[in-house]
């Protein structure tokens, strides 16, 4: 069967519609309902358990992760293998938070007495409130949808795309309501790229000893431009017999002091170097550290103790490869 560009457009355009607006009348149904349920979840000593199966199941896994990675213990149970020993995960201290769009999953409801014998307290997400897990939850939430987008009806389409706001909006109350921040996240995500930016230190990517480019105040200005080109920094920090940082001299420094037309071969370093450069200290973020040499634009930094001694230097393409930007 052919089907015309234009028709497939339209296809989606229509899928698009039909769940923006079940997602839309979703916001009608945020209520004390919502905010029980957000309150078991807050006042819950173990671990949020999620339970779902099929396309509910694959929400119910989605939605375990997100809770998990903003503040909220939490995992994913597949109900059939509940029912076969998986049951044991599920403690006296958790809450669980099942996910049926029709309210009368098997798997589910098979586990509902054995839910009640443990005394643990039930959230159900379901599309009808008068279902059996919807009757005993402890508190229900609706997501019921007016249609599946699919032109059949049968397809889960609205119906999980409801369920997975209504998860990502406990999981975002939630958040909130811990007070998580944008540190504690990245501690849940040291792989990704925010986690990098908040949990990189200086010290984790800057060059210390004999990778340092370095010059005595009293050198030539020669031999300062060949500890430059050895380390390949792109400047050498200039400092005193107890390796306080008194300057640096960069390739802008060069070009100025070639401007100036100053003999190379027979200045010293020190006539020619930036004084009062900018520093940072041992332990600051390396996010801050990028921050200041795009402020100031520079590309190294000398990492300076609080008593001026050299223990490091950083360039900006160190931060590039370690992903900071």
């Amino acid at each position: 069967m052919l089907i015309h560009d234009d028709k497939l457009e339209t296809l989606a355009r229509q899928v698009l519609a039909i769940e923006a607006a079940a997602i839309t009348q979703l916001a009608t149904r945020i209520d004390d309902r919502f905010v029980r349920a957000c309150r078991l979840m807050l006042n819950c000593p173990g671990r949020i358990v999620v339970l779902g199966i099929g396309k509910s199941g694959h929400v119910g896994g989605k939605i375990a992760a997100t809770l998990a990675s903003t503040g909220t213990p939490a995992f994913f149970v597949h109900p059939a293998e509940a029912s076969h020993g998986d049951m044991g995960m599920i403690t006296a201290q958790d809450v669980v938070v099942a996910l049926s769009n029709s309210g009368e999953t098997d798997e589910i409801l098979t586990l509902l007495p054995l839910i009640k014998r443990l005394g643990v307290p039930l959230i159900a997400l379901t599309g009808n409130p008068d279902s059996t897990l919807g009757k005993a939850a402890d508190v229900h939430v609706d997501v019921s949808v007016p249609q599946e987008a699919c032109p059949l009806g049968l397809a889960p389409t609205s119906s999980t795309t409801a369920t997975l706001a209504m998860g990502d909006a406990l999981a975002v109350a939630l958040l909130e309501a811990r007070g998580f921040t944008a540190e504690d996240f990245a501690r849940s995500h040291p792989g990704g790229r925010l986690g990098r930016r908040l949990l990189l230190l200086v010290d984790d990517v800057m060059h210390t000893g004999e990778q340092m480019p370095c010059s005595a105040s009293d050198d030539l200005l020669k031999d300062a431009l060949l500890e430059m080109s050895r380390k390949g920094l792109g400047t050498t920090v200039v400092v005193d017999r107890e390796e306080r940082v008194l300057g640096v001299f960069t390739d802008g420094d060069l070009r100025r002091a070639l401007d100036r037309q100053v003999d190379v071969r027979c200045a010293r370093v020190a006539e020619v170097m930036t004084r009062n450069c900018k520093t940072i200290a041992p332990g600051t973020l390396a996010a801050e550290a990028l921050r200041m040499m795009q402020q100031y634009k520079i590309n190294a930094l000398p990492v300076v103790t609080s008593i001026g001694k050299l223990v490091g230097v950083l360039n900006v393409h160190d931060l590039l490869r370690a992903g900071v930007l």
